[in-house]
């Protein structure tokens, strides 16, 4: 039974099927996006929200990849403005605030804290940062401020005592990277596009020298299907090479891959309102302690990679130089026992001149257009996913001679949004209006496990309307259980699989096969 976008489904609906009915119809879209991440869906949205016919195209699952393994921030980037980028710096702001403005369940003012423990160093980091608060111009959070010792304890009681002198306290956002992902999913099916997930493209179509359409696998049944477009963007992160080589195998690579690691702690290692800043590491990069979803996100590390994977594993001395970093500003210090997950992501770094740093390469987005007119767009980072999409569909529009419509997303209110401005602990907020409809469907009172706050109505949801197909999809990025407890959500994946197989109507070699799967995958982010 099709459920019409915003209906709430109340019933079992196979979501996904719908979508691949939509997505093999005999038409022509006028843009076809292929990779569900934020640049993806950032396009998609745009792309509909103008009135285009929209097709993305997910190989996995959306936010897979390096979409749902950020720092979980919605910032301008002080790192980038302290190397001088401040176009860069100016354009995330103004973004970070429209995205405040348009999805109020997803994103929240944070307080950081650069801790001073030289006499130097709160004036130096506070001219920094007012400079930061000029940039955000109107939409600026709250200005930073002089905080003294007394006052950067009370926001942070796990500072280190010794030498503190006070501080800078800074504003920025937090937000949920996976949720997001959905949300926007969610609001591009609203407004007419077509998505769908584990549907990897195989190759191009190409007509006349000119790329028009992709072949793509259902990964459910096997089948090979063929989608034709007007305009094809390539949105794949730190794929993006390997798509453009099935336009051209020789075509020299776009990116200089470089991961990053994040460690998550309970919530006790920094139990005050505020994040922590560290300004600069060892290797000279920022390290950041954030609060999020009453645990604590400690990262992140730039390691060079020679080549992409779906799923890249931390390696131990970037756990160890985390650890180790947390333990010159924390006291008590979180150790390698103290870890309720590890995760990696990779970053679609655009490749600069030969022996340039990773963490010296630029975040800003790239546009580039083959001669064959395959669209790719790289670089960029979730804060400015809305800006990535409208500069792509409006070279889109202009190269397949679409009609030329005005940009809507800055003002558009996100998928969920009517949910009141504040932040609430509780993890109903991520879901907004839709949170009330999932707590009307069977379940809604029952843990899925004791040391997470999810419930099992929450899968059926995740199943019904956001197009989750298996135990990863639901604990990964539906649910954000492998994240904040690898061990609790091994524990809960033969429940979840269950609950799954019920919605989707799977036999119980599927259910033995998923919770395996799981386990394999949910080892990697437990550290032994």
């Amino acid at each position: 039974m099709t459920t019409q976008p915003g209906t709430p489904p109340t019933h079992r609906t196979d979501h996904r099927t719908d979508a691949l009915r939509a997505a093999t119809t005999d038409q022509t879209w006028d843009l076809l996006v292929i990779g569900g991440g934020a640049s993806g869906l950032g396009t998609a949205v745009e792309a509909a929200t103008r009135g285009y016919r929209v097709l993305l195209l997910e190989s996995h699952d959306y936010a897979k990849g390096t979409s749902s393994r950020s720092t979980k921030l919605v910032h301008g980037g002080v790192r980038y403005l302290a190397q001088g980028n401040v176009s860069l710096v100016r354009e995330a702001l103004h973004e970070r605030g429209l995205l405040k403005q348009n999805a109020p369940h997803l994103v929240h003012d944070l307080g950081f804290l650069i801790a001073a423990y030289k006499w130097w160093a709160a004036p130096f980091y506070g001219i920094g940062l007012k400079m930061y608060d000029l940039l955000a111009g109107k939409l600026n959070l709250k200005a930073s401020r002089y905080v003294n010792k007394a006052q950067a304890l009370e926001r942070t009681p796990t500072l280190k005592k010794q030498a503190l002198k006070g501080g800078i306290l800074y504003f920025d956002g937090q937000f949920d990277d996976a949720r997001l992902a959905i949300t926007l999913l969610r609001t591009l099916e609203n407004h007419g596009g077509v998505a769908l997930n584990h549907a990897p493209v195989v190759g191009l179509i190409r007509e006349g020298g000119k790329i028009t359409g992709a072949r793509f696998r259902d990964q459910e049944t096997g089948q090979e299907h063929a989608v034709h477009a007007r305009a094809v963007v390539n949105a794949t992160g730190v794929f993006v090479d390997d798509v453009r080589r099935m336009e051209n195998p020789a075509v020299k690579p776009m990116l200089s891959p470089s991961q990053g690691v994040h460690v998550v702690v309970d919530r006790r290692f920094l139990p005050g309102d505020s994040a922590i800043m560290v300004p600069r590491t060892d290797d000279g990069r920022v390290l950041f302690a954030v609060p999020w979803h009453d645990h604590v996100v400690i990262g992140t590390t730039d390691t060079p990679l020679p080549e992409a994977s779906v799923e890249p594993r931390a390696l131990p001395e970037e756990v160890e130089f985390i650890l180790k970093t947390a333990a010159q500003y924390l006291d008590p210090a979180p150790t390698r026992a103290d870890v309720r997950s590890v995760y990696a992501g990779l970053r679609p770094l655009v490749k600069a001149a030969e022996g340039t740093d990773t963490k010296s390469l630029s975040r800003d987005h790239v546009i580039r257009i083959s001669d064959g007119g395959l669209i790719t767009l790289t670089g960029g980072k979730w804060t400015t996913y809305r800006r990535m999409g409208e500069d792509t569909v409006n070279r889109a529009a202009a190269q397949a001679g679409l009609p030329q419509r005005l940009s809507l997303t800055a003002g558009l209110k996100l998928h969920g949004a009517a949910a009141p401005d504040t932040h609430q602990a509780d993890h109903w907020q991520v879901y907004g209006t839709d949170a009330a409809h999932i707590q009307a469907l069977p379940g809604a009172d029952t843990p899925l496990h004791p040391e997470l706050p999810y419930t099992e109505a929450e899968v059926r949801w995740a199943a019904r309307a956001e197009q989750a197909r298996t135990a990863e999809d639901v604990l990964s990025r539906r649910l954000r259980a492998l994240l904040l407890n690898a061990r609790a959500s091994i524990e809960a994946a033969p429940r979840v699989t269950a609950i799954l197989a019920e919605e989707l109507g799977r036999d119980a070699a599927w259910q033995d096969a998923q919770v395996q799967a799981y386990r394999e995958l949910a080892s990697g982010y437990v550290l032994n």
